[in-house]
């Protein structure tokens, strides 16, 4: 399946070569961070929200990342035209649910999407859980207040429900299209420390995905790309503040060696 370090490097490097243009819905809070992250890799980010113009940016975008952190009525026509616009075009595109279960809004609109048909949905454990409807408890906003565990045969479920791959983000982070499952054993406990970073997890996501054919195998390298960064960075910071920075860094200093800490199984 190519899930190794050296399969991981040769997609870090078809990212680098082409340098995908990926378009992102995303909130206020994340923007910045997620922009400059798809920059440090090597991508393209492009942060077009409007309504008016997201159906023809999408034409000529790589892949989309929809992320519905900040909601606004304006920009949940963007996400639905977007999402349907690039399906039409064949564009991959992710759904990031952010607070899915915290309020009617949040989870109206994350039903609503996923049925438009996103490549892949990524999210974490209390996320992935109140989406796909197997639990009725109220989320705690963005922080997950499950396991990664937890969440593996809703996602498996909810892969087979929407045909796309669901990735469940945690201390491991497990990725499965219904049928094949693997877990990502990269990262580090200072990232949940750092605003935006499962955010950022779904633009890096949305970059593979456009060089990567195979979904899965996409988002289970975005994943370990960020957790190998995530621990190069935290052997030298001393807090969440320096982390946000150096994992930038690292995420633009990714060599092959580095990449020799990838843990996919």
């Amino acid at each position: 399946m190519g899930n190794d370090a050296r399969a991981v490097w040769d997609s870090v490097r078809k990212v680098r070569a082409t340098s995908p243009l990926v378009q992102n819905i995303t909130n206020y809070v994340a923007m910045n961070n997620t922009a400059n992250a798809l920059l440090a890799l090597g991508a393209a980010p492009a942060m077009v929200h409007a309504a008016e113009e997201v159906e023809d940016f999408v034409a000529i975008a790589s892949s989309l990342v929809v992320n519905i952190g900040t909601l606004s009525s304006p920009w949940i026509t963007a996400m639905r035209l977007c999402a349907t616009r690039a399906n039409d075009l064949a564009k991959p595109w992710v759904l990031d649910p952010v607070g899915v279960g915290a309020t009617p809004l949040r989870t109206r609109v994350s039903d609503q999407l996923a049925q438009i048909g996103p490549t892949v949905i990524r999210a974490n454990a209390s996320e992935m859980l109140a989406l796909s409807a197997v639990t009725s408890k109220i989320t705690r906003g963005v922080d997950s207040t499950e396991p990664s565990q937890a969440a593996i045969e809703p996602a498996r479920q909810l892969a087979q429900t929407y045909k796309c791959v669901v990735v469940v983000s945690g201390a491991v982070d497990y990725v499965t299209d219904g049928e094949r499952l693997l877990g990502v054993r990269n990262g580090h406990p200072m990232m949940p420390r750092v605003t935006g970073l499962g955010c950022t997890a779904s633009a890096l996501v949305g970059a593979f995905l456009a060089v990567v054919p195979d979904p899965l195998v996409a988002a289970a390298h975005a994943m370990a790309v960020l957790g190998v960064a995530g621990e190069i960075a935290a052997e030298k910071a001393p807090g969440p503040g320096s982390l946000q920075m150096l994992l930038l860094d690292a995420l633009y200093q990714l060599d092959e060696a580095a990449l020799g800490r990838v843990s996919i199984v």
